[in-house]
C-alpha cells in the first residue's frame, strides 16, 4: 500500500514476452515493463519453447527491478502478486510462476493465478475507465479467437471459440507461405492496404447456423493452394491481392460473429482484446458495424493489446478483491504457492 492506493505486482510470461508490471486499484498502471523475444524469433520464423524459457529466466529478475523503480515502488509497498498462470508455453509460464512464488514466499505477500484471455479482456478495463460488465468480449490473438460474455469482473461465458487455428495463427501461416517473415500479422496487414480485397475471393467459413465457433484453418490451406497453382502455371502472384483477400475473409467473419453475439445478449458493449486487436482492418470494419447496430466499442491502445503485465494486474486486482469480499473461492487451485502452470488453461 501505498498513498493510500492498493498496489499489484504482475508476472506475464505466457510465450515470448518477459513483463512486469505494477498496477494501483486494478486499474492505474505505474509501470508496465516487457521485454520481447521477437527479433530472437525472427531467425526462426516462430517461437521456439525452450528458447522462449531460457530468455525468459536469463531477463526476468531485470524487468522485475526495472518495473518497481519505474513505479518509484519497493517490495515492502506491494500488497499482491499476480502472475499468468495459462493458457501458455509450460516452460515460458513456469518461470513466470517460480519468480511470483519466490518472491510471495520471501515478502508474505499473497500470490494469486491469472488466465491469460481474462488478462486480455482486462486490458480494456485499464485503457477505459467507465468500462464496466456486463459487456461480450472478443478476444483475437496468435493462439486464442473467443467470444465470451463477461458477467462481472471475474466471471464470463464463452460463447465461441475456435476449432483449430486462431486468427492470428492463420496469419502467421499465410505470411509464412507469402514469404512475409515473422510475425506474420502486423506484416499482413501492412501488405494488405495496398492490394484489393476483392481481386480473390477466399470463402467465409461460418460453420453451423447460429454458431460463434470459428475455423480458420482452411481458408488458410485455400490460400497455400491458390499460391501453389499460382506458382505452378508460371503465373505471377500478386501478393497484396492475396494479403488483402485472406485478410477481409478473416475479418469479415469475426466481425458477423462478434456483432450477432453481442446483440443476442441483449448488450450494447463489446470488448476487443489480444494481440490481433491492433488489426488495423478488423478495428475499422469491427467500428463500423458497431456504429451501425448501436453497440458501443471498446478497444485497448496496442500497447495493451500485446501480452503485457499491467492486464494481469488489473485481472489478478478484480479475483483478489471478488475472493476476499465474496469468499468467492471456485478457482482455489490458481491461488497461493501449490499454484502450477497450466498450458490449456480453459476461459
Amino acid at each position: 500500500m501505498k498513498d493510500g492506493k492498493f498496489l499489484t505486482m504482475a508476472f506475464e510470461s505466457s510465450c515470448d514476452e518477459t513483463a512486469v508490471a505494477v498496477v494501483a486499484d486494478g486499474r492505474q498502471v505505474l509501470s508496465n515493463i516487457i521485454s520481447s523475444q521477437i527479433d530472437i524469433f525472427k531467425h526462426y520464423g516462430g517461437v521456439v519453447p525452450e528458447i522462449a524459457a531460457r530468455h525468459h529466466l536469463e531477463n526476468i529478475n531485470e524487468v522485475m527491478e526495472k518495473a518497481l523503480e519505474q513505479a518509484d515502488v519497493t517490495l515492502k509497498d506491494i500488497d499482491l502478486i499476480g502472475v499468468t498462470c495459462g493458457p501458455g508455453l509450460v516452460g515460458a509460464l513456469l518461470i513466470g510462476i517460480a519468480t511470483a512464488k519466490a518472491v510471495a514466499y520471501a515478502t508474505d505477500i499473497p500470490i494469486i493465478g491469472v488466465n491469460h484471455i481474462m488478462g486480455h479482456i482486462s486490458a480494456d478495463f485499464i485503457q477505459h475507465p467507465d468500462l464496466e460488465p456486463p459487456f461480450a468480449a472478443l478476444i483475437v490473438s496468435g493462439g486464442h479467437t473467443n467470444i465470451a460474455a463477461m458477467e462481472s469482473y471475474t466471471k464470463c461465458r464463452v460463447m465461441g471459440s475456435t476449432r483449430d487455428d486462431a486468427a492470428g495463427e492463420a496469419y502467421d501461416k499465410v505470411a509464412r507461405v507469402l514469404g512475409l517473415g515473422y510475425p506474420g500479422g502486423p506484416k499482413i496487414d501492412k501488405l494488405a492496404k495496398e492490394g484489393d480485397p476483392d481481386a480473390i475471393h477466399f470463402k467465409r467459413i461460418m460453420l453451423e447456423k447460429d454458431s460463434y465457433d470459428f475455423s480458420f484453418s482452411g481458408l488458410k490451406t485455400a490460400v497455400l493452394n491458390y499460391v501453389n497453382t499460382q506458382q505452378q502455371s508460371g503465373k505471377e502472384v500478386n501478393k497484396a491481392d492475396v494479403a488483402a483477400g485472406f485478410q477481409q475473409a478473416v475479418v469479415d467473419v469475426i466481425v458477423e460473429k462478434a456483432v450477432s453475439a453481442t446483440k443476442s445478449l441483449g448488450y450494447d458493449k463489446l470488448a476487443l482484446a489480444g494481440g490481433v486487436a491492433a488489426n488495423s482492418a478488423l478495428r475499422a470494419a469491427l467500428e463500423a458495424a458497431c456504429k451501425k447496430n448501436g453497440i458501443r466499442l471498446y478497444v485497448p491502445s496496442p500497447l495493451l493489446c500485446t501480452d503485457n503485465a499491467a492486464m494481469i494486474g488489473c485481472a489478478a486486482y478484480y479475483r483478489y478483491m471478488n475472493e476476499r469480499e465474496n469468499g468467492d473461492s471456485s478457482d482455489a487451485g490458481l491461488e497461493g504457492l501449490a499454484m502450477d502452470a497450466y498450458a490449456g488453461l480453459p476461459l
